[in-house]
């Protein structure tokens, strides 16, 4: 986890007294069901409560144990039962260590989640806007980089919207995947805990049980979901990339905005560069870079190892960390996009008329011509106009075989702009309903 990159929220769920805090929970709900089957006293419970409830853990005390006794759960229950006192050899009574660690792990990955959907909230709120704001604003559509033939603005931001709902219902059923809990003991035959415990602490906690936890919750929960935010991830790489490649100087349709005292270059005064949308591309490179160590982690020894708990102790944090950051960015990036209608028109006009080859390609078949012989009166035409030889419209007009088929008039017609833009209506209905 890098401070530049986090935000507060966030990082407070993988903080140390979050973790304790849970796993307090866990403990006290479990002795509470014990209670209540008669395994441990009802005062013994009732005391876990009012003395650790209140508590305050103290994280370096809990360091100074684990490091004589080289185990954390076993360092934090030594330090609860300094608070709570004697009625703390109750606590952990048939449990394992995964089934606290599993279970915290997962309540943190649902807090996350609960933030980075609202995350996604507030950035498909400002794509809305956006899309609306231009979406009859004409822009030239390219394949290959090249100049292929006219969208709206909106049209570009209409796609992103649609990608991210796709990427918000994959995180709401990954949420789900992961929301499960384990209380079911040494290699999860509850030989010593009533499966009774586990569905009272899922129930508190707002979780599922895991129907076979074997001793840790099966790893492929946590590849999926994982994977779910290398997706999103990459979605807000795509995003990043089209604003790098508007902003560049011989295209400058759109910029990221520039404050007032902002400064480009240590070099260079004049420039003014994709810094937030190249860091994005960067960050989102990270995220994805978890995926693969989270499937790696599916494929444990018989029962359990730990070979997935140092890995979990990174990727946890740092891509939820790294994700809300990048989502919030990207979010204040489209909100402040600087958008420029007059160069898109201007980029567009640029090929002569050129974008609207496809218009008389299909004109002339319909006319009668064959679709070889119309592909190329079509492309000896616009070859010159690419050279920068001459205006497509007044080629065609001239060329006599051209006109065989087609009547100035008619030519004329098929660069009408507006055209192109007719089902704009149609498709931002599928969209935004």
């Amino acid at each position: 986890m890098v401070p530049r990159y986090s935000r507060p929220e966030m990082v407070a769920i993988w903080s140390p007294e979050t973790k304790f805090r849970i796993w307090f929970e866990i403990e006290a709900h479990a002795t509470d069901k014990l209670a209540e089957l008669g395994v441990v006293p009802l005062a013994a419970a009732k005391t876990i409560w009012e003395k650790g409830g209140k508590a305050t853990f103290n994280v370096e005390r809990i360091d100074e144990i684990e490091r004589e006794v080289k185990h954390d759960v076993i360092a934090f229950l030594t330090h609860l039962s300094e608070i709570v006192g004697p009625e703390a050899r109750f606590l952990h009574q048939g449990m394992t260590s995964s089934d606290v660690l599993d279970t915290t792990f997962n309540i943190q990955l649902m807090r996350a989640s609960d933030l980075l959907l609202a995350d996604m909230d507030a950035l498909l709120a400002a794509i809305k806007r956006r899309a609306f704001e231009h979406k009859m604003t004409p822009t030239i559509g390219r394949s290959h980089g090249i100049h292929a033939e006219p969208v709206t603005f909106g049209l570009k931001l209409a796609q992103a919207y649609a990608e991210f709902v796709r990427n918000r219902e994959r995180l709401v059923a990954a949420r789900k995947e992961i929301a499960t809990c384990a209380i079911s003991g040494a290699v999860g035959t509850f030989a010593n805990i009533d499966p009774a415990v586990e569905a009272y602490v899922a129930e508190k906690l707002g979780l599922e049980i895991e129907p076979v936890s074997t001793q840790v919750i099966p790893r492929d929960r946590h590849a999926m979901y994982f994977s779910v935010l290398g997706v999103i991830a990459s979605s807000i790489e795509r995003l990043a990339v089209e604003v790098r490649h508007l902003q560049r100087t011989e295209v400058l349709e759109a910029e990221e905005f520039f404050s007032e005292g902002q400064k480009g270059s240590s070099a260079m005064p004049h420039k003014r560069n994709p810094v937030l949308t190249e860091n994005l591309t960067g960050l989102a490179r990270m995220v994805r870079s978890y995926a693969l160590p989270a499937m790696e982690n599916v494929a444990l020894w018989h029962e359990r190892d730990i070979s997935h708990s140092s890995v979990e102790r990174m990727i946890g944090p740092d891509a939820t960390i790294t994700l809300d950051f990048a989502l919030a960015r990207l979010t204040g990036v489209i909100d402040k996009l600087l958008i420029y209608p007059e160069r898109m028109q201007k980029n567009l006009d640029a090929l002569g008329g050129l974008v609207h080859s496809q218009r008389v390609l299909l004109a002339l078949t319909q006319k009668g011509a064959a679709r070889e012989e119309a592909y190329s009166l079509v492309q000896r035409n616009a070859m010159p106009v690419w050279r920068g030889e001459g205006d497509f419209l007044t080629l065609l007009k001239a060329d006599a075989e051209v006109r065989i088929y087609m009547s100035e008039a008619e030519l004329e017609e098929k660069f009408d702009l507006g055209y192109h833009f007719k089902q704009v209506d149609v498709i931002f209905d599928r969209v935004f309903g």
